[in-house]
């Protein structure tokens, strides 16, 4: 029972994420048309990392690994009115925190964007002060919608509050249309076309927001604002608050790290990191994010003794685990062996030209080298989290960020002098190397959860056939792709990328491979009934 209902809660996050996601290339497909990888299509992805960072950092993974596990228990236990009260007590603390850190953002911006986009000068950093500026407010309402978001998944809904940011890429949406129609978009234009996009995220956090309050509200009966600090259960989220905080704002460092030394490769390239970023990451919301998000509660709510309890958490990270492979290995085949065709088919459009496919491609195959870890990282930092230990994972990230630092500046910036390699190859080593870093954080903590629960994983068999049906299958869209005459992208992707996806999913169910022999039996009984 508790494995269908995982399984639901893992589809219904990943619907939501699909749409969110789906939107959001829509939204990056409508940019690309009037921005490309230009000057304003730089500074604004630049500016857009500040109000992201505080989102990421006081928002949905915090909340997650702090506040879920112990509402999450309170309900499991009966003590529904003590789990309001926690909820009143944290969203009160929230929006304290974060409309103080807004106010003083705004003020010291430009202080701020000599910390993200050091490389910057003139025209570029001023655009980009002016977009921090514009965007800041916003963040108050995307850590709300956060605390909305927990509250929800801890009832076991899962679809809204996932689905929500859909509304958030449509204020984008809507203001670049707009704005594109009311003025032409020359390359002069382009900067207040960049500032009319910044209004349009204050729109998109508006909606994103109110479409969850009134969901979160009825669910949370009598709740209001307050501050029950002295609460045993409301210290146990603030005690996993500050190392979870620390370390969501390790792994977002490292991120930043990136954008830091490609700022010294021009604004482009932050413009083409972020392209393949939004690619990049689309997997790891998709399978790695849903099979996460929808375990935490699961895990939380597991009551018994101790030796039960690491037994039932191991047994569903296991099963968790074979989800995540059987969907992350093809698309780490698919993004690097097919980037190309995924990168044209997406972007390729008005001012984002084939150049800057073959660039966002580079960075894009630097990207996978990590996919994989990144996603059963997460996994395993959920299985610490579940436990109400939030500081293994803080230390492993700190790890992480060391390599990715040292390996993607030496790669990056004075090997690439030294050698005399482009700045698209110095912004794909930024990628590669912090991918050989998210396999360092991986195996750190498999090993540390190893020797909490016992050893646990998956049959080397088994990966094995997974990698190679994926590689068959883009050895196949490949020979498609050399043999098509010339087509307009979204058709040419539309046919490799759909060979690609058929004849992997084809073997999985004729092999029972994974979930593929799920879909096998779904298909057989649905056949003979």
């Amino acid at each position: 029972m508790g494995r269908v209902r995982s399984s639901g809660a893992a589809l219904a996050v990943a619907t939501g994420i699909l749409l969110s996601r789906l939107s959001g290339l829509i939204r990056d497909r409508v940019f690309a048309y009037y921005l490309g990888s230009s000057h304003a299509a730089g500074a604004f992805r630049a500016a857009l990392k500040i109000p992201n960072f505080l989102q990421n950092l006081f928002g949905e993974g915090v909340l997650s690994a702090s506040f879920i596990p112990v509402y999450a228990r309170l309900r499991a236990e009966g003590r529904d009115q003590e789990a309001v009260q926690v909820a009143g007590t944290v969203a009160t603390l929230l929006a304290l925190a974060v409309t103080i850190l807004a106010t003083i953002g705004t003020l010291v911006t430009p202080w701020i964007i000599n910390l993200i986009a050091p490389g910057f000068s003139g025209e570029d950093r001023t655009l980009t002060v002016q977009l921090v500026q514009i965007m800041f407010p916003g963040v108050a309402l995307l850590v709300l919608s956060a605390w909305c978001l927990g509250i929800l998944n801890s009832h076991r809904r899962f679809l809204l509050p996932y689905m929500a940011p859909v509304l958030w890429n449509v204020g984008i949406i809507g203001a670049l249309l707009l704005s594109a129609y009311v003025r032409p978009v020359t390359p002069d234009g382009q900067h207040v076309l960049a500032r009319d996009v910044a209004w349009g995220t204050i729109v998109g956090c508006i909606l994103q927001f109110g479409i969850q309050l009134p969901a979160a509200l009825r669910l949370t009966r009598g709740i209001r604002p307050e501050l029950a600090i002295t609460s045993a259960s409301v210290r146990a989220v603030l005690h996993n608050f500050l190392p979870v905080v620390t370390s969501r704002g390790v792994v977002q460092l490292s991120a930043y790290i990136d954008q830091i030394l490609a700022s010294f490769l021009g604004a482009p390239m932050v413009a083409a990191l972020a392209y393949a970023q939004q690619l990049y990451l689309l997997p790891v919301s998709l399978f790695g994010m849903s099979i996460s998000a929808a375990e935490l509660p699961e895990m939380s709510s597991v009551s018994g003794s101790t030796a039960m309890v690491e037994q039932q958490i191991r047994f569903k990270i296991e099963l968790a685990l074979r989800r995540v492979c059987f969907f992350v290995i093809p698309s780490v085949v698919a993004l690097a062996a097919l980037g190309d065709v995924v990168v044209a088919t997406i972007f390729q459009t008005g001012q984002f030209k084939a150049e800057d496919v073959t660039d966002v491609w580079l960075i894009l195959a630097g990207s996978t080298v990590g996919l994989l870890a990144s996603t059963q990282g997460r996994l395993c930092s959920t299985a610490f989290y579940a436990l109400r230990d939030a500081r293994t994972p803080l230390r492993f990230a700190l790890v992480r960020v060391v390599i990715t630092a040292a390996a993607g500046y030496l790669f990056a910036l004075p090997l690439r002098t030294a050698f005399g390699y482009s700045e698209a190859l110095g912004a794909a080593s930024l990628t590669a190397t912090a991918g050989v870093a998210g396999w360092v954080e991986f195996w750190l903590l498999k090993r540390a959860l190893s020797r909490r629960l016992g050893v646990f994983g998956l049959q080397l068999s088994f990966v094995a056939k997974l990698w190679l049906t994926a590689a068959v299958a883009a050895a196949a869209a490949f020979l498609l792709k050399w043999s098509l005459p010339p087509l307009y992208p979204v058709i040419r992707g539309a046919l490799v990328l759909g060979l690609y996806g058929i004849i992997y999913l084809g073997a999985t169910i004729t092999f029972q491979l994974g979930e593929g022999a799920t879909l096998s039996r779904a298909l057989i009984k649905r056949w003979r009934g």
